[in-house]
């Protein structure tokens, strides 16, 4: 081979490999497998995914995802910055998956013309097992005081109501507070609640085996404290009762106590590590999947955002990977991450946003200390009127003043841009956006220009080095001079 022609080949060859390594990359990409947050999700058709306080079960190869379509959903996806209360139940929807990230809409498969059906003011908190003694799926919703069941051979069918129960046995009052249904390894179903009035007493109830359509005698295994969100995840064996604080629709903390048994006896109750600053990524507890992979087991958190009814934020399903460790789990704050559905592993997105509470809703209510942030100085509170949800931050004052708001934040080594929101009124020595103590010179933009309309503040190239960062607002203001500040965002360049 002559010297032109080799050079040639290696040419050649080179380009082979970089096109094998490109289309070996976009392959990755056109996997699919990232779940992003603080969106409205979508289906495979583009539509809005309409589903709520429900779950993901797999019958066969695929994942089947139930909840509940409220009127009020429609409403607040078509204008997200306006609150309502319309919990009209327009159906129970079903959504299949292979890969648990890109789901198919399948059908509506309870609605008020379903056979069986009674009008009620509420239905929700759902779920559906598959019962092998009557090869039927079985479905369970409430339905006002009743828990009520539905029957029907394919998963994704048209189910037709066959049962409703008012009381069940050893519980304190008739109908029960927020519930799940969970299905243990052997297949035997559960029914996961609290009481209705109060819902300070926990409860496990099996289903009567041979039909799934009768909840039997419930098991107390806690009590005192009043909580909501109630669902269950199982993990390498042991059985985790999970729930959040009496918030209503709100966001809060989660909860756990973990048992050997699903009957227990469970431990205390303690606070799942990260879901204080913001407050579980601004939902409560909906129900959990665990991903029993080739590699290794993940347990995902599916969190309920009610923001048709509270406003707390975009998107109605937020969903994040836990860390487990016998009595210690961890909750992964992540506004969006990849999920591989056969391995069970996952890591952050390569767009994660590493600020929590960004968009300061986690709070629900009008304080000066707002969660997952630093106030010092005077000045500082969160108000309603935020750019997105129902709040942003605030420095203001009736006299001359200085405050920071700061987060300290750990992250991966890279290179970051921050961004933020701002509109600004008065007159200012100074105020600023700042990050510091990433390994670098300290930057910052000005914003005391803004002006009354919400304008995109942004510092580039921010190369971290030492995993870890400091950002926040500072201002030097005179009286009555105001910074309002909405959705900040760290996310690798």
């Amino acid at each position: 081979m002559s010297t032109i022609n080799k050079k040639f080949y290696a040419l050649f060859l080179c380009l082979t490999i970089f096109f094998t390594n490109l289309t070996s990359m976009n392959s990755l990409e056109a996997s699919n497998d990232l779940i992003v947050n603080d969106v409205f999700w979508k289906d495979t058709s583009g539509n809005n995914i309409y589903s709520q306080g429900g779950g993901v079960f797999k019958f066969g190869d695929t994942y089947y995802w139930y909840g509940v379509h409220y009127k009020g959903a429609e409403t607040y996806a078509a204008s997200p910055n306006k609150k309502n209360s319309d919990t009209s139940f327009v159906s129970i929807t079903c959504y299949s998956s292979k890969d648990l990230v890109n789901w198919k809409f399948e059908n509506d498969v309870l609605t008020q013309n379903s056979p069986g059906w009674i009008n009620a003011g509420w239905v929700g908190r759902m779920g559906v097992a598959y019962c092998p003694r009557t090869k039927l799926y079985v479905l369970l919703t409430q339905h006002d005081d009743n828990v009520l069941f539905a029957t029907c051979s394919s998963p994704s069918g048209n189910f037709e109501v066959k049962n409703r129960q008012n009381q069940i046995s050893n519980v304190v009052k008739t109908g029960t507070g927020d519930q799940t249904v969970f299905v243990d390894d052997d297949g035997q179903a559960y029914l996961i609640f609290s009481n209705q009035s109060g819902r300070n007493h926990q409860y496990v109830a099996k289903l009567r085996e041979k039909d799934f359509l009768e909840i039997e005698k419930a098991v107390e295994i806690a009590k005192g404290e009043g909580r909501e969100g109630n669902c269950m995840f199982k993990y390498k064996g042991k059985y985790y009762f999970c729930a959040s604080d009496l918030h209503g629709w709100n966001s809060s903390h989660s909860y756990y106590m973990v048992a050997d048994n699903i009957f227990g006896p469970y431990s205390n109750w303690m606070v799942m590590e990260g879901t204080d600053n913001d407050f579980s990524h601004v939902t409560q507890t909906g129900f959990f999947y665990t991903i029993k992979g080739s590699k290794q087991e993940t347990v995902l958190f599916c969190g309920d955002r009610w923001s048709d009814f509270a406003g707390n934020g975009i998107g109605y399903n937020q969903w994040v990977p836990l860390t487990v460790d016998g009595d210690k789990v961890k909750f992964n704050s992540l506004s969006e991450f990849h999920i591989n559905a056969e391995t069970g592993e996952w890591r952050a997105g390569e767009k994660n946003n590493y600020i929590l509470n960004p968009s300061f809703e986690a709070d629900r209510v009008t304080t000066d200390n707002m969660a997952g942030w630093k106030s010092s100085g005077v000045g500082n509170s969160n108000i309603s009127n935020g750019r997105t949800g129902n709040f942003c931050m605030t420095q203001w004052s009736d006299q001359d003043y200085k405050s920071t708001l700061s987060q300290s934040i750990s992250l991966p080594n890279g290179t970051y841009t921050l961004k933020a929101y701002v509109k600004s009124g008065g007159t200012f020595n100074e105020s600023y956006i700042y990050i510091k103590g990433y390994g670098g010179e300290d930057k910052t933009v000005n914003i005391t220009k803004a002006g009354g309309e919400w304008k995109e503040f942004t510092i580039t190239d921010i190369v971290v080095t030492n995993g870890k960062c400091e950002v926040g607002v500072y201002t030097d203001g005179k009286a009555n001079a105001w910074v309002r500040s909405d959705d900040f965002s760290l996310v690798a360049q």
